[in-house]
């Protein structure tokens, strides 16, 4: 009986997290309030205070739960061999852990950005966490554009999404084609002979010139000292 209250606790909380930030989102951070989150719900204002006191608390528990999905991310990446594919993983898995509630996430914070200086700490964190991705996922021998090839990649998810605000698109497909974007940012897998393979036959190949003699010394003279009859 007692794990199932536990449970029953744990979706009523998660329910009121999802109900809060729609709300949120839709009508703001600071013109919702707890009691239209209770009646959103259905619930008694009495049963919300039990799992959070305050829209603060909300939003903490939201951000939290965001930073520990990163920390799983990075805790993977650190686990996987440093191999040439593993940036196109991980960018694959990042735009994962933005779908569904992280994609509101997302919303939120742009419907909410001068709520959330409040929460600096917060976002201090997730910056800090990028870095650690950017540590794992760039060789720092590596070439200043292949680096910022890797970080811009990673964080062009993101601006995706926020870009594609008005655009008629569902959720899902904004995602698979922020997930194509950030795969052309990469570095190629196998380096620059990859690099310039990938040009071969685009109509781009720049001509050679046309041999200037026909290998006789004499044949390449310099203009007006031409051969003497």
């Amino acid at each position: 009986m007692q794990a199932t209250r536990r449970r029953r606790g744990s979706d009523t909380r998660a329910e009121i997290q999802e109900v809060a930030l729609t709300l949120f989102t839709e009508k703001g951070y600071e013109a919702t309030s707890l009691r239209e989150i209770a009646e959103r719900l259905g619930i008694t204002k009495a049963a919300l205070y039990y799992h959070f006191k305050s829209k603060e608390d909300i939003v903490h528990t939201l951000l939290d739960d965001r930073l520990e999905v990163v920390d799983e991310l990075i805790s993977w990446a650190s686990a996987q061999p440093r191999t040439p594919d593993l940036p196109r993983k991980v960018v694959d898995r990042w735009a994962e852990t933005i779908s569904d509630r992280g994609l509101r996430m997302v919303r939120f914070a742009l419907a909410n950005q001068h709520v959330l200086r409040e929460f600096s700490p917060k976002h201090a964190g997730m910056h800090g966490r990028l870095r650690e991705l950017f540590a794992i996922l760039t060789d720092p021998q590596a070439s200043v554009a292949d680096q910022l090839r890797v970080r811009m990649a990673l964080i062009s998810v993101q601006v995706a999404i926020v870009a594609a605000q008005d655009l008629d698109a569902d959720d899902e497909e904004i995602i698979d084609v922020a997930k194509e974007l950030a795969h052309l940012m990469l570095p190629p897998v196998g380096g620059p002979a990859d690099a310039q393979a990938d040009h071969a036959g685009d109509g781009h190949t720049q001509a050679k010139p046309p041999p200037t003699g026909t290998g006789d010394p004499e044949d390449t003279a310099a203009p007006g000292h031409g051969r003497q009859p």
